[in-house]
């Protein structure tokens, strides 16, 4: 999934390859990205979201030419699979009750105010997270399974990280364990609508 957009737009990299663990260890049958919500994936419903809105985007999962080797190394990925972006937005393939409108939010805030941006719900921190073109070397150098913290940490030390606020609680609801599945699944029809 590559698909082209407006060059002044941040692309979405939607982060696939991880193995889901805790997922399987709370008595899945399958890992969470392919786990059934409404008649879909939880990845397709995600990739849904993306779509509606209207934003480019990278899909980053594991291949018989690569392996991710955690979170780090599959947002580096995703920032070489489209090096000529504007700005990303990393979001974790588990969030499917996101909604379009927020994905768009945190694009416009990232254009608006550069360096980093982050969700903000409810006083808890969310999903995607935007990083400007000026972050690109930091993120290609990630590795490990500490995703971007460190560049957040650094953007937030050089006083470039700005919080944008969202009234989306599928930008928190990823789905690690078939709990938070069934707890998505609870809240699906209060989920925004997409416009």
């Amino acid at each position: 999934m590559h698909s082209s957009n407006d060059n002044s737009d941040p692309v979405v990299v939607v982060l696939a390859a991880g193995q889901g663990q805790r997922f399987r260890a709370s008595g899945a049958q399958t890992g969470k990205l392919q786990a059934q919500l409404h008649g879909r994936s939880v990845l397709e419903h995600t990739l849904a979201a993306v779509a509606a809105s209207g934003l480019g985007a990278v899909l980053v999962e594991n291949s018989p030419l690569w392996r991710s080797e955690g979170m780090g190394h599959s947002i580096a990925r995703g920032v070489a699979l489209s090096p000529d972006a504007s700005g990303w937005l990393i979001l974790p393939g588990d969030l499917p009750a996101i909604s379009p409108q927020s994905l768009r939010a945190v694009a416009q805030a990232l254009q608006a105010l550069g360096g980093v941006v982050r969700p903000q719900i409810q006083g808890q921190w969310g999903h995607p997270v935007g990083f400007s073109a000026a972050w690109k070397d930091q993120l290609q150098q990630l590795t490990g399974d500490s995703g971007a913290q460190s560049v957040v940490r650094a953007a937030q030390t050089q006083n470039q990280l700005q919080a944008v606020v969202l009234q989306d609680w599928g930008a928190l609801a990823d789905t690690d364990t078939l709990a938070d599945l069934a707890r998505v699944a609870e809240r699906w029809d209060q989920r925004p609508t997409a416009r």
